[in-house]
């Protein structure tokens, strides 16, 4: 043994040796892998080194101090060898001493095991032969013991047969059903194999009408309903055990699990705030479903079928039944839940519905996962949905209601006697479209709830695509500035119905908000829409542009309506002037008539409350003399002198000859022309209509001499206040002189007043 360890240990010590050699990569000679074998004498390292030649190499190639280096170089590696290798041996003493003790210490442990491995196997070999001696002493009496082994086991089936039924009474008693089930039914087999023998059929018969009252006791206790969820669980196994109907019982099962959730259901009615009323519902109901999911699963559908069980196919009839039971359980729940939600109508704070539909839908998840296939969180996603849209249509009318009352309350600042219905005009337009602003601002804030991470339905597909782009872009903001727009546009109906109420600095100020909103604050509500909601344009929506073109439209409209109001009131003013004066026997005028200073004045007043709200814009260059030119008696202005001097009154024919024969070749003025976005093309506008009205009004009257020297004296004082107002002076000088002409037509003593009379009566007006 000594010797087979000493070849081991032998092979062992050259593989680490071999070991060693390949880490430090030498050879069995010693050399490194990589090194060449050197052939050269000269080699001071090589194998084939001679020391005579190497001397005589360097006695012919070495000077003498090379000689002396070479000597003081080679001494200095001679020592640092030994150096090196006095260091190895200190080093690896400790090492070698250390290996001898090993080696020392195995011999001894070896021939410690020797020996016990000698005294085991002595043991061993007596065992063996106690064992076949006992063996051959009970040979003969083996197969006597198996034989009562068989006897004694059948004596105790038997005795547990006969004390069965009194088993099962004390079983009985003391309710332990289950305990009576097992015991049955492992003697359940044996009592009809021999039920034949009269003695089994008297046990057979007891235990059939202990397990019949057994049975009736768990079907008494089952319709009860007073149970909780384990003892209910307890009774149908038993009963599925005693080969009830499994049809029946899933019946039963689901009927008094309805019971139950129907009075979970009956307590949300009286919840009043919504996150509490769908924690209830979610802690009661859903939390409920799911317990009898999960337990009516267990009992019904994932218990192994075993014996005529697996014949009936018990767990596809039970799936279908629990999938019915389940969605008309949901449908209960999600109506109470949906006209919840709709009794939400309050907007102020968005955050108290977003997470009691982010719980709801959370918890309706479970479902998902115990009862795959049902439609139940599908059906929850599609309340989470409709209940999103209703809010945003909230929102909406919050959006349109909050914008009613706005113009409703600049409506009260304008007809304030301290604001005067013009001066606060810009003012009032900054406040107005700031609040609007602001207020789609918190709204989206608000709607943008629906979309946070921690949100359990905002992965949803329809969260991250239609919700934002359908719902928050077009259904809330494109419809609001639709909104703002047609509203807008309301005002501009006919007079009588709801434009006829209108302030027309309302209608100006409306005006001038569609143009903000066509030039910059459309771009800007949709840009940060897009952007807060990552909108993702995959289904047709609106564009910029054509939001853009519907506000310059309402803004078009309303300032055409706005310089139609204002020109119908001057009109009305001059119109009554004409109309209630007679123009015949009236005396010679010393004044400018009233209601032409207040046509100054109300001009004045709009062209400062338009000049509010819009740039100046472009006019032709007036003349030097713009305020004092005056006005031929007769239409054609003073060019018609220039051509017929020799023009007089009595000549009636030639100058209406002459007249209509310029009108033919003048530019033919556009009254209720389309205004521009200045204030010099509204006041031209309004002064148009004023100043057609005068006219049309002047030629159904008939004029004496002083009535004709009247209207001379208005139509003066109107050319020295209204050029300035206007984009061309023409304008107003043409539509005067038709005034005077018209008037001079209509006139039954045509003598009209000296220049210089009409200029001192206008300065001294």
């Amino acid at each position: 043994m000594y010797g087979n360890f000493s070849v081991c240990f032998s092979a062992r010590k050259r593989r680490v040796h071999g070991m060693l050699k390949l880490y430090y990569g030498l050879n069995e000679e010693g050399k490194t892998v990589d090194q060449a074998e050197s052939m050269n004498p000269c080699d001071i390292n090589g194998t084939h080194f001679d020391p005579e030649v190497y001397l005589n190499k360097l006695r012919r190639e070495c000077s003498l101090g090379e000689l002396m280096d070479q000597e003081s170089c080679m001494v200095k590696q001679i020592r640092s060898l030994d150096s090196d290798m006095q260091t190895l041996v200190y080093e690896n003493y400790n090492k070698f001493i250390s290996a001898t003790d090993t080696i020392r210490k195995m011999k001894n442990d070896f021939k410690k095991m020797e020996d016990e491995m000698d005294c085991l196997s002595t043991n061993m070999a007596a065992i063996t032969e106690f064992s076949a001696h006992i063996s051959g002493t009970l040979q003969d009496q083996h197969a006597q013991i198996t034989k009562l082994s068989g006897v004694h086991t059948l004596l105790r089936k038997l005795q547990f047969l006969f004390e069965l039924p009194a088993r099962l009474n004390k079983c009985l008693e003391l309710q332990a059903y289950s305990q009576a089930v097992s015991s049955h039914r492992r003697a359940r087999c044996v009592l009809q194999q021999y039920s034949h023998m009269p003695s089994f059929r008297g046990i057979q018969d007891d235990c059939h009408a202990i397990m019949d009252k057994l049975a009736q006791e768990l079907r008494q206790k089952f319709r009860d309903g007073g149970s909780s969820a384990k003892d209910l669980s307890e009774c149908v196994e038993l009963l599925l055990q005693l080969d009830e109907p499994a049809e029946e019982l899933c019946d039963k099962f689901l009927i008094h699990a309805q019971s139950r959730l129907e009075a979970n259901l009956r307590g949300l009615e009286a919840e009043t705030d919504i996150l509490e009323f769908i924690d209830r519902g979610c802690n009661e109901f859903v939390s409920s479903l799911c317990l009898v999911i999960a337990s009516y699963q267990e009992l019904f559908v994932n218990r192994p079928q075993e014996g005529n069980l697996a014949s009936k196919n018990i767990p596809h009839m039970a799936i279908g039944k629990l999938h019915a039971f389940v969605d008309a359980m949901a449908t209960c729940y999600f109506s109470l839940v949906e006209r919840r939600i709709q009794e939400e109508k309050s907007v102020g704070d968005n955050s108290l519905l977003v997470r009691a539909l982010d719980r709801f839908h959370r918890r309706l998840q479970a479902v998902a996962k115990l009862l795959p296939g049902s439609a139940v969180p599908s059906q929850g996603t599609e309340i989470v949905v409709r209940a999103a849209r209703e809010r945003i249509q909230q929102y909406l009318a919050a959006l349109q209601s909050f914008y009613l009352d706005s113009l409703r309350d600049v409506r009260q600042a304008l007809a304030a006697p301290r604001l005067g219905g013009s001066s606060a005009g810009g003012e009032l337009l900054s406040s107005l479209s700031a609040s609007i602003l602001n207020q789609i601002k918190s709204v989206m804030a608000s709607v943008q709830l629906f979309t946070a991470k921690d949100i359990t339905f905002s992965n949803k597909p329809y969260f991250k695509g239609e919700f934002c782009s359908q719902g928050v872009r077009e259904s809330l903001v494109v419809n609001f500035i639709k909104f703002v727009c047609q509203s807008s546009r309301q005002f501009c109906e006919s007079v009588g119905d709801r434009g006829g109420s209108t302030p027309p600095a309302l209608l100006l100020l409306l005006s001038r908000l569609c143009l903000d909103y066509e030039t910059s604050t459309i771009t800007y509500i949709l840009t940060l829409t897009d952007e807060q909601f990552l909108v993702q344009h995959r289904s047709p929506v609106t564009a910029v542009a054509a939001l853009c073109g519907e506000a310059r439209e309402a803004a078009q409209k309303l300032l055409n309506h706005y310089v139609k109001v204002q020109g119908l009131i001057i009109s009305q003013m001059l119109r009554k002037s004409v109309e209630t004066r007679d123009w015949v026997n009236t005396i010679e005028p010393r004044n400018v008539r009233a209601v032409m200073k207040r046509v100054v004045e109300d001009t004045t007043s709009i062209d400062v409350q338009v000049s509010l709200l819009y740039e100046e814009g472009t006019r032709k260059a007036h003349s030097s003399d713009s305020s004092k030119r005056t006005f031929s008696v007769y239409s054609g202005s003073r060019q018609q002198t220039r051509y017929a001097p020799s023009y007089t009154p009595s000549a009636a024919m030639d100058t209406n000859f002459l007249s209509n024969i310029h009108k033919l070749f003048s530019e033919r003025i556009d009254i209720f022309s389309p205004v521009e976005f200045n204030k010099v093309s509204v006041v031209t506008g309004i002064i148009k209509i004023s100043l057609k009205t005068f006219l049309e009004c002047v030629r159904l009257r008939t004029f004496g001499r002083y009535g004709l020297q009247q209207i001379q004296v208005d139509c003066n004082y109107l050319q020295m206040y209204l050029w300035r107002f206007v984009s061309d002076e023409n304008l107003v000088h043409f539509l005067l002189d038709e005034i005077v002409g018209s008037t001079a037509h209509r006139c039954l003593d045509p003598a009209p007043m000296e220049q210089s009379v009409i200029e001192v009566i206008c300065e001294r007006g």
